[in-house]
């Protein structure tokens, strides 16, 4: 049986999931070996977290509930790790403030 993890998440980024933060997110989806998915409704569609087209496609304003699931190896670490990414607004208020 394969581990599984799942949660939700409230985008509170100004412009919600555009370019930099798509950009981390897949990155950050990449540095594990589980299955991790993203869906902007907890019915889906459900599309692949290291896509960064299909990470950007999504269009997910401020406000959204952004829903990620992963299944394999890592699957709970996976999870955590993006929605901790999420809850610190993708790191953008820590790079704006040392380019300021």
């Amino acid at each position: 049986m394969s581990a599984s993890a799942e949660a939700t998440v409230l985008i509170t980024h100004a412009v919600g999931l555009h370019a930099r933060p798509s950009v981390k997110f897949t990155k950050l989806a990449k540095s594990f070996a589980a299955e991790v998915e993203v869906a902007v409704a907890a019915n889906g569609p459900w599309f692949d977290a290291k896509s960064i087209v299909k990470v950007m496609a999504a269009k997910a304003p401020k406000g959204t509930m952004l829903h990620i699931r992963a299944k394999g190896d890592g699957a709970a670490q996976a999870v955590k790790a993006l929605v901790d990414l999420v809850q610190r607004n993708f790191d953008e208020d820590a790079d704006h403030a040392r380019s300021a």
